[in-house]
């Protein structure tokens, strides 16, 4: 799907909710729409011709690369917020929907447009975001086959004697000569009392004999996202590491068996959550099960005990479930699926070797 087809859903979106412009100050919300990654902010009329406010340092390469909207220049000594009043007031705008505004720019806004009735509208951009289209799923496959390939060189690298940073930046070369844009988030490559944090980044630590390494890395394509966990353990594993291993990796092909389309977000956390607490880790599992990915790394649908979400087809989501403990170590495994009418396809394709 284009970005104008997209503009065309929201419009008939903000129709329903009678608003009569959509402004958009969310970079990701203005890519999604427009297919150009740079603009400033997006102004969507329901009568008119929608408008994409640049600097000039992305003027030209957004005259060539947005599609469906006017490219308007802000230039050097002009302020972006005079130019977006102006034209606001020129349309007559009288019910204002926005995505994401600082609270001093919502000021401004208010104070200098008078009457103007001002409506959250981020629920409406995420209803479309949070179910990828085709176009999407295509470029969300290519970041996770790319993700899948670091953590194949993560396999070939984890062992002792190695730093954390050294396996990190293997990884996210083997990912840049395939061909990713970059990384999602900060590799995390995180060994013996380390794993225990579940964001806990990559240092100079050196990995030993006996260690737990969890490893999570995803690759960005085309500004789409990806997400992958592997843990390793260097030499023969213990009863409690096996069993702790062996614990999240039944908890997350538990998970991923009940996800498909209809069913309740926070379902699917209950399931895996139940498991690792009737094995005695309940206490240690600290975080929620998954999140969904797109343009950004955690996007709605979230999978977590609150969630009010339920799952359609054509959500991406993470599994992610994972055992914390403090002074010992920690597991977590986690891939990326696509959300199907009767199941999931895994989008993420390494294998679940945790002996290296």
């Amino acid at each position: 799907m284009n970005p104008e087809n997209r503009v065309k859903k929201l419009l008939g979106l903000m129709e329903s909710k009678s608003l009569d412009c959509l402004l958009i100050a969310n970079a990701k919300n203005m890519e999604y729409l427009t297919g150009f990654e740079g603009g400033s902010l997006l102004l969507i009329p329901r009568d008119g011709e929608n408008m994409l406010f640049v600097y000039g340092v992305n003027y030209e390469a957004a005259r060539v690369k947005a599609r469906g909207v006017l490219v308007k220049l802000v230039k050097h000594g002009e302020i972006l917020i005079d130019k977006t009043v102006e034209m606001l007031k020129a349309w007559k705008i009288h019910r204002l929907g926005f995505d994401s505004l600082t609270v001093s720019t919502y000021l401004k806004l208010k104070k200098r447009l008078g009457n103007v009735d001002f409506k959250d509208a981020s629920s409406i951009m995420w209803s479309l975001r949070k179910i990828k289209d085709s176009d999407e799923i295509s470029l969300m496959k290519k970041a996770a086959e790319l993700t899948s390939l670091g953590m194949q060189k993560a396999l070939e690298m984890v062992e002792a004697g190695i730093s954390e940073r050294e396996v990190a930046a293997e990884i996210e070369y083997a990912m840049r000569k395939k061909g990713s844009d970059g990384v999602s988030f900060d590799t995390i490559v995180s060994s013996g009392p380390n794993s225990a944090y579940p964001h806990g980044g990559c240092g100079d630590r050196v990995l030993r004999e006996g260690d737990f390494v969890v490893v999570d890395v995803g690759a960005k394509y085309r500004s789409y996202c990806s997400d992958m966990t592997r843990t390793f353990i260097i030499g023969k594993p213990s009863p409690k590491q096996l069993k702790i291993y062996e614990t999240v990796r039944k908890a997350q092909r538990l998970a991923a068996e009940n996800v498909r389309a209809g069913v309740e977000a926070r379902e699917i956390d209950h399931i895996a959550r139940d498991f690792i607490s009737r094995a005695g880790y309940g206490e240690y599992f600290v975080h929620g099960l998954g999140h969904g990915v797109g343009l950004d790394i955690h996007e709605p649908p979230t999978l977590s005990p609150y969630s009010k979400d339920v799952l359609s087809e054509g959500n991406v989501l993470t599994i992610e479930p994972g055992i914390y403990i403090p002074g010992f170590g920690g597991v977590r495994i986690e891939d990326t699926v696509l959300v199907l009418d009767s199941g999931v396809e895994k989008l993420t394709d390494a294998p679940y070797i945790y002996q290296v």
